[in-house]
């Protein structure tokens, strides 16, 4: 009976030869094995890099409209958008209380301490509105969306 080894695949730089595997460089690559994890390294880094910085980009791009919560009550009551675009909402905790920022329609939420700043991306809406409120102040602190 034959003995099938398990090779691991091989990135686009190895394929090119730019790149050796640690395992190639723990052989006798001419590399070697630190220059080898090195050139890993660097590379994972670089693609965790662009990720966070195409995401953060992203959500700094966006139409962005601000909501202050302080002593139970949020300002402004009601946010008009436009429909069928993607937006955040800045939401900033002016009280001495935490809040909880949260629309069931929407699936969001956010809790914030007191002073504390924080956003919520939300996706294209539809025409209509669309309620939330502070889930910590439910009998003051409410509002909507107006997607028009």
């Amino acid at each position: 009976m034959d003995t099938i080894a398990w090779r691991p695949r091989q990135s686009s730089l190895q394929a090119a030869g730019s790149l050796p595997s640690p395992s190639q460089a723990a052989n006798g690559h001419p590399h070697g094995m630190r220059e080898a994890v090195g050139a890993w390294a660097v590379t994972i880094a670089l693609g965790v890099a662009a990720c966070l910085f195409a995401s953060t980009s992203a959500a700094a791009e966006l139409p962005a409209y601000t909501l202050v919560a302080k002593d139970g009550r949020l300002t402004p009551a009601v946010l008009d958008v436009p429909a069928q675009t993607r937006f955040k909402i800045i939401v900033r905790n002016d009280g001495s209380e935490p809040i909880e920022f949260e629309s069931l329609q929407l699936r969001k939420e956010k809790v914030l301490a007191p002073g504390a700043q924080s956003f919520v991306v939300i996706a294209p809406l539809r025409p209509g509105e669309y309620e939330f409120f502070d889930d910590f102040h439910p009998d003051s602190g409410r509002g909507r969306i107006v997607a028009k």
